[in-house]
């Protein structure tokens, strides 16, 4: 699909680049290395588009963001946003889902069709509160026992979305 480079910030290209992904997996705000990078191992694998809005909480030549993605960097196209605002002004943005722990609804009542977006916001302080009210009608949760835990793991919960979307895909490309 792409050159083999095996480093995460030469893996950066243009938004047009990754157009035909079925899925885009949108990381806001990341802070820890190795969440992104075992999302970026999850991107390799299933085809989906990486994007990363900035500010990131490390550098792209982070050796934990390298070591957690392993050598799979060469199979993805990294599209990062200089800002939520940036991100928000794309096209992607009217068509994304936009991931919260105080979301009504559950991530399985959103429609997936190829392409789906899906957001998901920092670690420590996820998705702005302004976003998720412009965005009320697209914003999802995945369900948990409350009392038990406060959130998922940032790289578990995108797994669990993006496999979720890609089985009512029909798992494009993948065998």
């Amino acid at each position: 699909m792409f050159e083999s480079v095996a480093q995460p910030e030469q893996r950066l290209v243009a938004l047009t680049a990754v157009a035909d992904a079925p899925l885009h997996l949108v990381l806001a705000h990341p802070q820890i290395p190795p969440n992104t990078g075992n999302v970026a191992r999850l991107c390799a694998a299933t085809g989906a588009a990486l994007h990363l809005v900035e500010p990131l909480g490390f550098s792209l030549s982070d050796r934990a963001l390298k070591r957690a993605g392993l050598d799979y960097w060469s199979e993805l196209g990294v599209v990062v946003h200089p800002s939520l605002a940036d991100f928000l002004a794309t096209d992607l943005a009217a068509r994304a889902w936009y991931f919260s722990t105080r979301a009504q609804r559950a991530y399985t009542a959103a429609p997936v069709e190829s392409g789906a977006v899906f957001v998901f916001g920092s670690e420590t302080a996820g998705l702005p509160a302004t976003v998720l009210a412009d965005y009320a009608d697209r914003t999802l949760r995945i369900p948990m026992r409350r009392r038990a835990v406060r959130s998922l793991n940032l790289a578990t919960s995108v797994g669990i979305v993006a496999y979720a979307a890609l089985a009512r895909l029909g798992f494009p490309g993948l065998d």
